[in-house]
């Protein structure tokens, strides 16, 4: 039997999922597209993250998403700007380079930026910086936490190696949740 703690963050899970979705739906049915659903897991997310205490006392009282590359949200990412997360706002800045970085707690890295991964988690090695993608293949290459689609569902894996070496604890509750993959 799982632990009661489990299905306390199950409910939670799926209840901030629903409450970020209907902001969306305008009192329609719930239909939500892949990205509405990546945005309210990324969100959801950076609460299930510890990042080291000199990274955050760096940036104060914010938590910096940045997206590098062709931006597949649009304007869903707005939906999310300025909510808490652990008692800080969340804001989202576009970048057009891995030099752009300052701050930064969570990158999510497009595919159009696929030929130049390599390169960009080369630079992010000694970093504290969650990596999000969601591109067949970044996961095995190093991103810490790649979305996937199955069977019509978001669906996502964690790098736990490369979790470690960028010094970030992902609660255990929020693995329970993904497919663990692990590189070097």
């Amino acid at each position: 039997m799982r632990n009661p703690s489990y299905f306390r963050f199950i409910i939670i899970f799926l209840s901030a999922i629903t409450v970020f979705a209907t902001s969306f739906t305008h009192g329609e049915e719930l239909e939500f597209s892949e990205y509405e659903l990546k945005a309210g897991f990324i969100y959801n997310i950076a609460k299930f993250v510890e990042w080291p205490d000199k990274k955050t006392a760096d940036t104060k009282k914010i938590i910096n998403l940045y997206v590098l590359g062709s931006d597949p949200f649009g304007r869903i990412l707005d939906q999310i700007t300025g909510k808490k997360v652990k008692g800080k706002i969340l804001e989202v800045k576009h970048i057009r380079s891995p030099k752009d970085l300052r701050d930064c707690h969570m990158l999510f890295i497009s595919s159009s930026e696929r030929e130049k991964l390599p390169d960009i988690l080369e630079s992010l090695k000694d970093s504290n910086i969650l990596t999000i993608g969601d591109t067949n293949g970044y996961g095995q290459q190093g991103v810490i936490i790649n979305f996937y689609m199955e069977q019509k569902k978001v669906r996502f894996e964690v790098n736990t190696n490369i979790a470690k070496r960028a010094k970030l604890s992902i609660s255990s509750q929020l693995l329970k949740l993904a497919k663990i993959i692990h590189s070097e």
